[in-house]
């Protein structure tokens, strides 16, 4: 781990000696634990509120560390040689301290008081208060070059990607396993995330655990709740797993008792339509190639206007979902040439409504970019009832 996180703070500090930034100051979470390694207490609806990383050219990272986890970071970080306590930068009168006392006098030190700074997330009132009080300071986007830095991954990132998905192939597992008659999806829900934390993971790939059975998956209600599941429902399990620090994104969707024809079709248009993906996943090809692979491959089934209206496919790493995007139809959707190391969650999602039992299949696996094709890093069986 150590080696691993010298190589990235390298990686990050080239990118930014090849940029027009003097320095990095990063809220998001992903960010943080890139450039220093640290496993933060995550509080849900206050990302990049809690923590921050300041980086340059020639110095170590300096960790902006929420006071809750201050005298942890001192004991167990050690590798850590510059850290300050923050508070939560949510009330404009704490924020204005931060900057003030902290901050100002951090940036004047190393001679970054007229710098331009890139930035990741953060508040508008910590724009504000870093513009009233620095008025030197430029103000500039820092995290499309953590994506840039994040986007290929070591061998080291992938040997973490591999334990992650081996985590969210168990805690897949135990969801199919407790699907049946009866059972709601909030216990399906509970029997993955038992198996989850028993096998010592971080967190889900989503805060709320997706699972959807019956005509919950048609159209796609993505949270759990307390529908009962029935005989002849398919169930679909999307929750997968972190693991230091590094995510696996696996999904599958299986059948509770015995499948209808239109649901078998479903299931093995989507199917081909994830191999057909993992397989134009290789280097050279871009991530148009993948989605109109897997849009040809439903295309084939007479599916091809049944997507759920989103992405087909996300990078995934360090965070949970982020760029490139694979068959993204909104405006401004980027072209990406896929290269070696890269690693993406492919996740066609097609559903037909009116079928009893649902007609909704999502499969996803995450894969990594490899020159002659995509190879999937987690490898939880698929159901063969449901093949036609």
């Amino acid at each position: 781990m150590a080696e691993l996180r010298a190589k990235r703070i390298e990686r990050v500090q080239a990118a930014l000696a090849r940029s027009d930034l003097d320095c990095l100051l990063l809220w998001k979470d992903e960010n943080v634990r890139y450039l220093t390694g640290m496993r933060a207490q995550i509080i849900n609806g206050k990302s990049a509120l809690l923590n921050g990383v300041l980086l340059h050219h020639d110095a170590p990272p300096i960790l902006l560390v929420s006071g809750g986890d201050y005298q942890r970071v001192q004991h167990t970080m050690t590798w850590i040689g510059e850290l300050y306590p923050i508070p939560i930068l949510e009330a404009r009168g704490l924020i204005r301290g931060v900057v003030e006392a902290t901050l100002r006098p951090l940036l004047a030190e190393h001679g970054l008081d007229r710098a331009r700074i890139g930035v990741d997330e953060c508040a508008f009132i910590q724009v504000q208060e870093l513009e009233r009080a620095l008025p030197d300071v430029e103000l500039d986007d820092g995290d499309s070059l953590m994506q840039d830095c994040r986007r290929i991954k070591t061998v080291e990132e992938l040997v973490l990607m591999e334990e992650a998905a081996a985590i969210g192939e168990a805690v897949t597992s135990a969801a199919i396993a407790a699907v049946a008659p009866g059972v709601r999806e909030t216990d399906v829900v509970a029997e993955a995330m038992h198996a989850l934390f028993r096998l010592g993971a971080e967190m889900a790939h989503v805060a709320t655990p997706f699972v959807a059975s019956g005509e919950h998956m048609a159209p796609p209600n993505r949270l759990a709740t307390d529908k009962i599941i029935r005989e002849g429902d398919l169930v679909f399990i999307d929750i997968g797993a972190q693991w230091s620090g590094y995510f696996a994104d696996v999904a599958r969707t299986v059948i509770c008792g015995k499948p209808g024809r239109m649901q078998r079709k479903v299931y093995t248009a989507v199917h081909d339509a994830l191999i057909a993906g993992t397989e134009a996943m290789k280097a050279g090809n871009t991530n148009d190639d993948v989605a109109e692979a897997v849009v040809g491959a439903a295309a084939r089934h007479g599916l091809a206007d049944h997507f759920v209206t989103l992405f087909i496919g996300h990078g995934v790493g360090v965070g949970a979902n982020e760029p490139p995007y694979v068959g993204e139809s909104h405006t401004g959707a980027e072209t990406v040439e896929l290269e070696a190391g890269m690693t993406l969650a492919l996740e066609p999602l097609i559903w037909v409504p009116g079928v009893r039992g649902g007609a909704g299949v999502r499969l996803e696996d995450t894969i990594a970019v490899e020159d002659e094709g995509g190879r999937p890093l987690s490898r939880t069986a698929f159901d063969e009832r449901l093949m036609l």
